[in-house]
């Protein structure tokens, strides 16, 4: 039988909380090293950084004084180069996409890309999370809706959408949560790594969401063979993908924010995803093209 095994880390996840949390990127990173070549690359980093932390994370080579150790695991001389692969989220184009697909059935490219920019635009995001993580006040959402400064053909279709939206609230919440960013990016990993071989076998990062119900359902219909969660401390393979998903993430959300560092973005490009779910076209341009 030919499998892959890779290794599993995130960076910026807070379950379905899409909106007013810490971070407004999710990314999730697969390295596919075996555990000897993972250990020599912590190893590098510890004798480059020389930092007295037991376990090291992307801070450690996030911060300026460490550019070069950065530069080095990216770069063309370091290990992960045609090894690694990262997902990008922009936590407000997928809460967008999910709310239209649900209530409206239509994409949310027209709606995100001309609404982000209009009064009210937060408090919209904040009430459609709300809405579709509880499953009710549909009150506050529709109000929210309504003070949007931003007229389209999206938004007047929302504005009817009430009687799915009343159907939505009664129905069983399913057993992944439609907007649950990391059973999404586990998915899209299997189906990334599966090119390669047959089957798919991964370790993970311990998270208390990914339950034997969830991962038995990961494994439904797809070429994910087992799913073992695992402690970063105890597997270099684990460390090294929490690097990848922690840089990915902040230079990702430095784009957002319209702060590119046009060195580091060139070095990230080669491990992006090309199906990542990005809204915004210009940083995605330089993000991955």
């Amino acid at each position: 039988m030919s499998l892959v095994e890779i290794a599993c880390d995130e960076s910026g996840y807070e379950g379905e909380k899409l909106i007013g949390g810490v971070t407004d990127v999710f990314a999730h990173a697969a390295v596919a090293l075996d555990k000897a070549t993972a250990a020599a690359c912590v190893a590098e980093l510890r004798q480059r950084i020389r930092s007295p932390a037991t376990e090291y994370k992307a801070n450690h080579v996030l911060r300026s004084k460490h550019r070069p150790v950065l530069l080095w695991l990216l770069g063309p001389t370091g290990p992960l180069l045609g090894q690694a692969q990262v997902q990008l989220m922009d936590k407000a184009y997928f809460l967008v996409s999910q709310l239209t697909e649900q209530l409206i059935g239509e994409p949310a490219d027209d709606l995100y890309r001309a609404g982000r920019h209009a009064a009210g635009w937060a408090d919209f995001l904040e009430a459609a999370n709300d809405l579709l993580r509880a499953r009710d006040d549909l009150m506050t959402f529709y109000a929210a809706l309504d003070r949007l400064d931003h007229e389209s053909p999206a938004v007047a279709a929302l504005k009817k959408s009430r009687p799915r939206a009343e159907a939505m609230v009664r129905e069983d919440p399913p057993l992944i949560p439609p907007l649950d960013p990391l059973m999404r990016a586990i998915a899209r990993a299997v189906e990334y790594w599966a090119e390669r071989s047959r089957w798919v076998v991964i370790a993970h990062d311990r998270q208390t969401t990914l339950s034997p119900e969830r991962i038995a359902q990961l494994q439904t219909g797809t070429a994910l063979a087992r799913l073992e969660l695992v402690h970063s401390f105890t597997d270099p393979r684990i460390q090294v993908a929490d690097f990848l998903a922690g840089v990915a993430r902040k230079i990702a959300s430095d784009q957002l924010k319209g702060q590119d560092d046009a060195e580091l973005t060139a070095l990230i490009r080669p491990y992006v995803d090309p199906r990542s779910i990005w809204g915004d076209l210009d940083s995605w341009q330089r993000l991955a093209s």
